[in-house]
C-alpha cells in the first residue's frame, strides 16, 4: 500500500504526475578489510563496523547527496551495521542544520552536528541485507546460536534520534536462509527496490545496502551490463513518473538509470 502523500522531485506534482528519485548506495569502508586479523577475535565476525575512514567517506557522501538536485525524504537501510553506521552519517549530513550548504563542505566530520530530525525519515529493512552466503559474506557458516542481530530497537540507537519512522512495517520481516543463492539475493534486491519505491511513491528514497544491490540497481535497468566494481559508497540514481490515474489510483513508469548522476561504479 502507498504512504506518505508527499510531493516527491524537485518541481513538486503537477498535471502529467511528478518525479520519484531513488538512490541505492553501498556502505563505508569495512573494518574486516582494512584489518585482517579483526574478523578472527571477533564475537561478530558477520557484522564488521565501519573504519574512522568509512566514517568520513560516508558523511562526505552525505554532503554530496544534500546538493544532488532533489530532497530525500526517507532514508531505509540493511540491518547490517555497517550500512547502519553508514546511513547515520548521511543522515546527519542531510539534516545537518547551517546557514548555507557552504558552510557545511567545510565541515571534515560530524562530530559536534546539530541535526534537524524533521528532514528525513529513517526505518530498517532486512529486504535490503547482504546476500546470506559463503561467497558474499567472507564466513564459513552463521551464527552458531541462530541470531544475526539484536531487536530492531536495539539496532535503531545507531541512527540519529528522532529520526526513526516506528510507523512503517517492513517489506520483508525475516532475513533469507543460510546459503542463499547470489542469484536469488539478486532477485530479492530487484523486488525490493521495486516494493519500497512503490510502498512510498510520493517520496524521494536513499537505500543504504550493499554492493550487490547497488549492482543490482545498474544490471537490472541497462541491458546486456556487467558491473565489475562497486566502491564504498558508490551509489546510484533511478528515475520514473508517477501519476494519479482518473480513477485516483497510482501509476507509475519504468525507472531508468541516470548514469550522469552515478558515482563509484564500474560497469561496461
Amino acid at each position: 500500500m502507498a504512504e506518505s502523500p508527499v510531493a516527491a522531485g524537485d518541481g513538486g506534482v503537477d498535471r502529467e504526475g511528478w518525479t520519484q528519485n531513488v538512490v541505492v548506495m553501498r556502505h563505508g569502508d569495512r573494518i574486516d578489510a582494512a584489518e585482517p586479523l579483526w574478523t578472527a577475535h571477533s564475537d561478530r565476525p558477520w557484522d564488521p563496523p565501519l573504519t574512522d575512514a568509512g566514517k568520513i567517506r560516508a558523511w562526505t557522501t552525505g554532503k554530496k547527496l544534500r546538493s544532488i538536485g532533489f530532497p530525500i525524504h526517507r532514508v531505509i537501510v540493511s540491518p547490517f551495521l555497517r550500512c547502519l553506521q553508514t546511513a547515520a552519517e548521511v543522515i546527519t549530513a542531510l539534516c545537518c542544520v547551517v546557514e548555507g550548504d557552504a558552510d557545511l563542505l567545510a565541515v571534515e566530520t560530524s562530530d559536534g552536528a546539530i541535526v534537524d530530525p524533521t528532514r528525513v525519515k529513517v526505518h530498517i529493512d532486512y529486504g535490503l541485507c547482504e546476500v546470506l552466503c559463503t561467497e558474499a559474506m567472507r564466513i564459513t557458516g552463521p551464527p552458531k546460536d541462530g541470531i544475526w542481530f539484536p531487536d530492531v530497537s536495539e539496532l535503531e540507537h545507531v541512527l540519529p534520534a528522532g529520526t526513526i519512522d516506528c510507523s512503517v512495517e517492513c517489506i520483508n520481516q525475516q532475513l533469507p536462509s543460510w546459503e542463499e543463492p547470489l542469484s536469488a539475493g539478486r532477485e530479492r534486491y530487484y523486488t525490493v527496490i521495486q516494493a519500497l519505491a512503490d510502498k512510498f511513491p510520493n517520496e524521494n528514497l536513499l537505500l543504504v545496502t550493499h554492493g550487490e544491490a547497488v549492482g543490482v540497481s545498474v544490471s537490472a535497468y541497462l541491458e546486456d551490463v556487467i558491473v565489475y566494481e562497486v566502491d564504498y559508497c558508490a551509489f546510484t540514481h533511478l528515475q520514473r513518473r508517477v501519476q494519479v490515474e482518473p480513477c485516483q489510483a497510482l501509476s507509475a513508469a519504468g525507472f531508468k538509470l541516470l548514469s550522469s548522476s552515478q558515482t563509484g561504479l564500474l560497469y561496461s
